[in-house]
């Protein structure tokens, strides 16, 4: 840490990563020069610096954690693609000899009839993150309705990226597809549970890409077990997936070990936003991934914003 302090002393602007002690109030009395912290890769909750002290000694704290959402946003277009064609059931069907979609297969069987398309679908969105607003993005050209649940969005965003906030219930019950799209926080722990899954109508699609502590997953197999949905699950609860869990033998599942944000490029996006706040930061100009006391508080779910609006 000594050493660290002395380094911080010499600097005006400092990147901390995996490894790194945290960054404390009497670490930045001691370096008086330094005016920028960022944290990368970091876990959402800035556990590498002492915001609050930064704040406090005008010190710009920012992260770029966000960095993930391109990648976490593709992949669950995707897994709502495939969901929509029950990819999961047709690779089971081809790896266990079963008939390649015959004509009475087609005409007949649920794994066939329940195929359908993106295009002009309504999707339901648990969150309005940075991930959320990427994937209203890529979805723009399919012509979907986007229904969103946040208690924590401003609801002048709804008009401005054209989607409907809403409750909860109407978001997992009146779309197509619902994708789990909230953070693990003390808050969402557990908050899809029978009842909010029990919501999901008939024949829709469900797709979680965030984090499995919040679906339960034992709710969450009971629902799947009647056959009338179909899940993409790329997180689980508890992780890995045990291999005697019953998730792994249902055909109307497809699953994926926790891959939506690991991609040949996600490592140099962290590095590529990171120096351009730097750039930002440098020249007087107003950085975007800023990091404060209510920042995290946010995130952490601790103080929600207007209830009503979403109500």
């Amino acid at each position: 840490i000594d050493e660290f302090v002395e380094f911080a002393s010499t600097v005006d602007a400092m990147v901390v990563c995996h490894g790194a002690p945290r960054v404390t109030g009497e670490m930045l009395d001691a370096a008086p020069s330094l005016r920028f912290i960022g944290e990368l890769e970091g876990d959402r909750f800035a556990q590498r610096i002492d915001v609050a002290a930064c704040v406090a000694r005008s010190v710009k704290a920012v992260d770029t954690t966000h960095a993930s959402s391109l990648p976490v946003s593709e992949w669950a277009l995707a897994m709502m693609l495939m969901g929509l064609k029950k990819v999961g059931a047709h690779y089971r069907r081809l790896i266990t000899d079963q008939e390649w979609g015959t004509g009475y297969q087609r005409a007949r069987e649920p794994d066939f009839q329940m195929m359908g398309d993106l295009t002009g679908r309504t999707v339901g969105l648990i969150g309005g993150g940075n991930i959320a607003r990427r994937l209203m993005e890529l979805l723009v050209p399919f012509r979907v309705d986007i229904l969103l649940h946040d208690p924590y969005l401003p609801r002048e965003l709804a008009d401005a990226l054209n989607f409907t906030m809403t409750s909860l219930e109407n978001v997992m019950s009146m779309p197509d597809i619902v994708v789990c799209l909230v953070p693990h926080t003390p808050a969402t722990e557990g908050m899809l549970g029978a009842k909010e899954l029990g919501w999901i109508r008939p024949g829709g699609v469900f797709v979680n890409v965030s984090r499995g502590q919040v679906v339960q997953s034992d709710a969450l197999i009971e629902r799947l077990r009647k056959n009338d949905i179909y899940a993409c699950l790329d997180v689980f609860d508890p992780e890995p997936v045990p291999t005697d869990s019953p998730i792994r033998d249902l055909w109307n599942v497809f699953l994926t070990p926790h891959i939506a944000s690991t991609t040949d490029g996600s490592g140099i996006s962290f590095f590529a936003e990171m120096i351009d706040e730097l750039r930002r930061f440098h020249l007087g100009h107003d950085t975007k991934h800023d990091l404060m006391p209510r920042t995290l508080s946010n995130r952490r779910g601790e103080e929600p914003g207007d209830l009503d609006a979403v109500r």
